[in-house]
């Protein structure tokens, strides 16, 4: 498989300090750790071309490392591979879209259900609280960069550990989430993005509430403005060539 000589990968991040001679499982986890930790500060966006010397300097690992961990992101639908481009970022398409919202939605109830349930660490609380708050500032400021991505996939983490249910961490696409958001938060506009913000203060208040009745429609009035504002987002954002 080889890759084709696309963007270059910038050279940042905590990937960078890898140890050059790691092998096997670890080299491999390397590269699907740090592809996704890419995707979501910003450094690869859907649609980008992957260079296989950019990669195995970036991650410190060889080319059958590499070309594993990329096989690995390909079945979680994270990487796209063919025969004729190469290796790059996976973009969605509008089916692909609703049929990821879909299977959100439901697991992200439970999140937020149980965490209501569950949680009696006023910590926690305060801190998913504070995320969220983030989360709204990072949107006044005009959204669509790294630190609104972060900030979103700490508060999902946060969420499902106050629930106390180890298999959600498991079955919720988180990484193919990341990538949805990476492709559709800069086209967004700014009223959009603030009004998605503001869904995550509204779960954090029902959770610290401890009412998993308001966090679940919290959760569910969350996707239903998401599938409006995807209704409406140009058509070009789905199509990974002008990306």
């Amino acid at each position: 498989m080889m890759l084709s000589e696309g963007d270059s990968v910038p050279e940042t991040g905590p990937a960078d300090s890898a140890d050059a001679n790691g092998s096997g499982r670890d080299a491999i986890q390397r590269v699907t750790d740090g592809v996704i930790y890419c995707i979501r500060t910003g450094q690869m966006v859907p649609g980008q071309h992957l260079v296989e010397s950019d990669l195995t300097r970036r991650f410190g690992v060889s080319r059958g490392s590499l070309r594993e961990g990329l096989k690995q992101l390909m079945a979680s639908g994270i990487v796209t591979l063919t025969r004729y481009r190469g290796a790059y970022i996976s973009s969605l398409d509008r089916k692909g879209v609703s049929d990821l919202l879909e299977v959100l939605e439901p697991l992200c109830t439970i999140a937020a259900r149980l965490a209501a349930q569950n949680c009696r660490s006023d910590a926690d609380k305060a801190r998913l609280h504070a995320i969220a708050i983030e989360l709204g500032s990072d949107a006044n400021r005009g959204g669509g960069h790294a630190g609104y991505l972060e900030n979103r996939r700490t508060f999902y983490d946060l969420l499902i550990k106050m629930g106390g249910n180890t298999e959600l961490g498991r079955v919720i696409p988180l990484a193919r989430t990341d990538l949805f958001r990476a492709q559709f938060d800069r086209a967004q506009t700014k009223e959009q993005h603030k009004r998605h913000a503001n869904g995550y203060l509204k779960i954090a208040e029902a959770v610290a509430d401890n009412d998993p009745g308001r966090a679940e429609r919290a959760v569910r009035k969350h996707f239903t403005g998401t599938r409006e504002t995807s209704a409406v987002i140009p058509e070009h954002v789905f199509s990974s060539e002008s990306l």
